[in-house]
C-alpha cells in the first residue's frame, strides 16, 4: 500500500532541488514508499515521482499485474522482452512532461540502464542518493518505537547465544542459531559470525571455521521489525583471552562508550568519529581501525547519517545510527562493539542494552 506521508516527504525534498523527478528502482527505498519492492532482476523498472508528488511506474510485463494492484493500472506502463524498455521510457517521459529533464536516480538504479536511457536523450540523470537519504533520515514516533523493539529483539538473541556457543561448533552453527532466534519470533534476521583470526576481516563472509577450546567469537547481526532494522555487534571469548586480547577489547569498549557519551543534538557526525578514532590511535592501533565509526539505520541496515570523519552533518532529533569502533589485526583477531543510538525526543537513547563487559564463556 502506498505510504502517502513518505511520498510527501520525497516531493518536499524534490521541491528544494531543480530536478524534475526522482527515479526509485526496486530497493529498500521503494519498499519505504510502497510497502513493497518487486523481485530485483536485470530488467529495467522503477517508480518515477514528480515534484508535485504525482507518479508513474515502468516495469516489464512480468511485474505489470503486481504493480498495478499497488499503484493502479493507469499508473503502470509495461514493456515486453521482445520490444525492450527504451520505447516505453521515451513515451512516458514525453507523456508526463519529463523528456530531456533531470531525474535523480536512487542507488539501486543500474548503471547500464542510466547509460542506455541517457544515450536516447530522454532524460539526464543525476545522483539521487542525498535526496533519498533526506527523505527518511528523521524518524517519526512510530518508526522510533519499531527501532527500539527491533533492538530489544537483538539483545534477547544475544542472551540465548551466550548459552549456546561452545567449542566444536562452526561459525555457520552460530549463524543458524541467530537466524532461529529471530525466526522463532516471526522475524527475518541474520548477519555474520567470525571466529578467531577471521574476526580481523570486518565484513567476513564465510562460515566454516570451528570454534576452538580457546577462541574469540565476533557476532554482527540484526533483524527487521515492521520494516525497521536492528544491528548489534558483540565480541565474546571461549576460554580465557590473552593479555593482548584483553587490552584491545578494553580500548574498543572505551572508544564505544566515550563516543556515545559525546553525542548530543547539534554535534557534528565527524566530531563523534574523532572521539573514538583518537582513543584508538593514542593506544597505538589507529592503523587497524579500518572503517567509519557508524552508519545510519532505519528502513535499510545502512543509510544516512554516516558517522565518519568527512561528514559535517549535525545530529538531530529523530536520527538513528550505529557506533561501532573496531580494531582488526590481520592474521590474529579483531574486536568490534556496536550499539544503535537513537536521537529521541527526550534525549540520546542507547537502544542496545546487551552487556559490553568482557565475557568469557
Amino acid at each position: 500500500m502506498i505510504n502517502q506521508k513518505y511520498f510527501e516527504r520525497l516531493a518536499a525534498e524534490l521541491a528544494k532541488t531543480d530536478y524534475a523527478a526522482a527515479l526509485v528502482a526496486p530497493s529498500p527505498e521503494l519498499q519505504f514508499l510502497l510497502g513493497h519492492s518487486p523481485l530485483i532482476s536485470e530488467r529495467f523498472e522503477g517508480l518515477f515521482v514528480r515534484r508535485d508528488g504525482s507518479y508513474f511506474y515502468i516495469c516489464p510485463l512480468l511485474s505489470q499485474e503486481e504493480m498495478g494492484e499497488i499503484l493502479g493500472k493507469d499508473s503502470v506502463h509495461s514493456w515486453s522482452d521482445g520490444d525492450g524498455y527504451l520505447a516505453t521510457v521515451e513515451w512516458c517521459t514525453r507523456h508526463y512532461g519529463l523528456y530531456g529533464k533531470q531525474v535523480a536516480a536512487n542507488q539501486a538504479t543500474r548503471a547500464c540502464h542510466v547509460l542506455e536511457i541517457a544515450a536516447t536523450g530522454c532524460l539526464e540523470f543525476v545522483s539521487g542518493r542525498a535526496l533519498m537519504e533526506e527523505m527518511r533520515i528523521i524518524k517519526d514516533a512510530e518508526e522510533m518505537e519499531n527501532l527500539r523493539i527491533a533492538s530489544r529483539r537483538a539483545d534477547e538473541a544475544f542472551t540465548e547465544l551466550l548459552t549456546f556457543i561452545r567449542p566444536g561448533m562452526t561459525e555457520k552453527d552460530v549463524l543458524n542459531k541467530i537466524r532461529a532466534c529471530f525466526r522463532d519470533q516471526g522475524l527475518a534476521g541474520g548477519g555474520l559470525v567470525a571466529v578467531g583470526p577471521n574476526a580481523s576481516k570486518p565484513h567476513y563472509n564465510r562460515s566454516d571455521r570451528v570454534i576452538q577450546e580457546t577462541d574469540l567469537v565476533l557476532m554482527d547481526y540484526g533483524c527487521i521489525y515492521k520494516g525497521m532494522y536492528s544491528d548489534i555487534t558483540r565480541t565474546v571469548f571461549v576460554g580465557e583471552p590473552t593479555e593482548k586480547q584483553r587490552q584491545v577489547y578494553g580500548i574498543v569498549r572505551q572508544a564505544n562508550e566515550e563516543a556515545i557519551a559525546a553525542i548530543r543534538p547539534g554535534v557534528k557526525a565527524c566530531e563523534i568519529d574523532r572521539v573514538a578514532r583518537t582513543i584508538i590511535a593514542e593506544a597505538g592501533y589507529g592503523d587497524y581501525f579500518l572503517s567509519r565509526l557508524g552508519h545510519g539505520i532505519g528502513y535499510a541496515e545502512h543509510e544516512a547519517p554516516d558517522i565518519k570523519g568527512s561528514n559535517p552533518r549535525r545530529l538531530e532529533t529523530g536520527m538513528a545510527f550505529s557506533i561501532e569502533p573496531g580494531i582488526y589485526l590481520p592474521g590474529e583477531f579483531g574486536v568490534r562493539i556496536e550499539d544503535i543510538i537513537l536521537m529521541g525526543p527526550d534525549g540520546v537513547e542507547i537502544l542496545n542494552q546487551a552487556p559490553k563487559d568482557l565475557i568469557v564463556l
